[in-house]
């Protein structure tokens, strides 16, 4: 008889070795958890770990039958594992500031503190003054038109929600002009083209890739557009032979049209960047000036909030956005809207930003601050990657991302480690598994790690020295 053919029946018998169900759920290990846990739900955590053993003895039928001990702790493991957050903290090092898988941009003290404080009843849509119920963007309507001179301001959960809402608003079954240089794919393969269409209107594209002109507009206008949609080209630059109508001339079209002009911003600036060594961004008060109707960007990227979708504009077109029942579908929390003031309430104070707000913490670093802080973070780097890694500080470059700000560059110092066994892919991968996990990026055969985008020092050197390195 062959192993094949007795491997049946030895596995069969094995079978009876596993522990009983209720042998494991009375096993000390389980019984600590009795109080955290839902008895039946433990017994369906047993089942399926005993399942789970059963497959194994099944496959191999000279694998060991595992004890009572192990089987408990891997359920109980199971079991934990269900108490361990999804959603955790990391240490953003990959050298793009606002990254859209880690989160974009890093809250304020004073936006978690306004989140915490709205964690019971708040007045979210009930008017103190008149005693009845409000309008929850009354929160943040007026410091929005404050800071970019709109007349009027409503708030959505993000800007790709903010472009669908306002163009179902307006224009609902009816075309809509872009530029063919607009139509732009933003992260995960949502595209322009795409919103367009899912807000049930129709696309039309205007003039060609590289060069649109003022008549390009005007004929579709001839041909029944009713809305003329502008798209900042926020994460990407065309160069070289190229033309662009410039806002303010489009914006007058439209008003002899009687159609509006709507600008997607996309990252939202409300200061000028240039200060910073940043340029190209134009901020949202500069694109009100030019006359534009309605204007959407994001509260998670240069604005250095929450996500969420801002709407400011002229108050007939704002109130007509308001009125579509997809606004309610698509509007914010009063968690969301308690950092989202919080946040504005910064740029009541422009020249400090930088002291309140991470982002502009980050984009303010002066690059010898930054060595200094490579420098004293290499020490404990070097102890972790002993024997693994050589590590070195060199000069380089952070973006700061999330189609912000394309080609433009801040000058850092990253922390490159060169893999001396095991692979980059490994080391990398290494630096995962720390606690709180530590992100870089792999580039030219090494791991960097930039400390521009480094908050604070103490949670990469702990992270590293529980890892099995000395603090210094």
């Amino acid at each position: 008889m062959t192993n094949k053919a007795r491997h049946p029946r030895a596995a069969a018998g094995s079978l009876g070795e596993l522990p009983a169900v209720h042998q494991v759920l009375e096993h000390p290990r389980l019984a600590a958890l009795r109080g955290r846990v839902d008895h039946a739900y433990l017994v369906e955590e047993v089942q399926a770990c005993l399942d789970a053993f059963r497959r194994i003895l099944r496959q191999d039928a000279n694998r060991t039958v595992p004890k009572l001990e192990a089987v408990a702790e891997e359920a109980r493991e199971r079991v934990e594992r269900w108490f361990e957050p999804k959603l955790q903290p990391v240490i953003n090092l990959t050298g793009t500031l606002l990254h859209t898988n880690l989160g974009r941009a890093p809250l304020s003290r004073a936006a978690v503190e306004a989140m915490r404080e709205a964690r019971d009843t708040v007045n979210l849509e009930y008017d103190l003054k008149k005693g009845r119920r409000g309008d929850r963007d009354s929160l943040v309507e007026e410091l929005l038109c404050r800071l970019t001179g709109a007349e009027a301001a409503t708030v959505v959960n993000n800007n790709a929600a903010a472009v669908y809402l306002v163009l179902n608003a307006l224009a609902n079954r009816r075309r809509v002009a872009v530029s063919r240089g607009e139509l732009v794919e933003i992260g995960d393969g949502f595209r322009m083209p795409d919103i367009v269409r899912k807000s049930g209107c129709k696309l039309v594209e205007v003039g060609t890739t590289n060069r649109t002109h003022l008549a390009d507009y005007k004929q579709a206008l001839d041909d029944g557009a009713r809305l003329l949609l502008k798209v900042h080209t926020s994460n990407y630059k065309i160069e070289g032979f190229v033309h662009e109508v410039p806002l303010r001339e489009l914006a007058r079209l439209g008003r002899r049209h009687q159609v509006p002009v709507v600008v997607d911003l996309g990252s939202g600036a409300l200061v000028d960047l240039v200060r910073w060594g940043l340029s190209g961004e134009p901020t949202v008060r500069d694109v009100v000036d030019t006359g534009a109707d309605l204007i959407t960007f994001s509260g998670d990227k240069l604005l250095g909030g929450p996500q969420a979708g801002l709407v400011v504009g002229r108050g007939k077109w704002v109130r007509r956005v308001k009125r579509n029942p997809m606004k309610r579908a698509l509007r914010c929390d009063k968690f969301r809207l308690a950092a989202l003031e919080a946040t504005l309430r910064a740029y009541l104070s422009p020249e400090t930003l930088e002291k309140s707000l991470p982002t502009y913490r980050m984009i303010a670093r002066s690059v010898e601050e930054i060595e200094a802080l490579a420098t004293e973070v290499r020490d404990q780097v070097e102890r972790w990657a002993a024997g693994r890694a050589q590590v070195e500080v060199i000069a380089g470059h952070t973006q700061v991302g999330s189609g912000s700000l394309p080609g433009a560059k801040l000058p850092t110092h990253l922390i490159a480690l060169t893999p001396s066994r095991g692979g980059v892919k490994a080391l990398e991968r290494e630096l995962r598994t720390l606690h709180p996990p530590v992100i870089g990026r792999i580039h030219g055969g090494k791991v960097l790690l930039d400390m521009r985008c480094l908050m604070a020092p103490e949670p990469l050197l702990n992270a590293l020295a529980a890892a099995g390195g000395r603090t210094g």
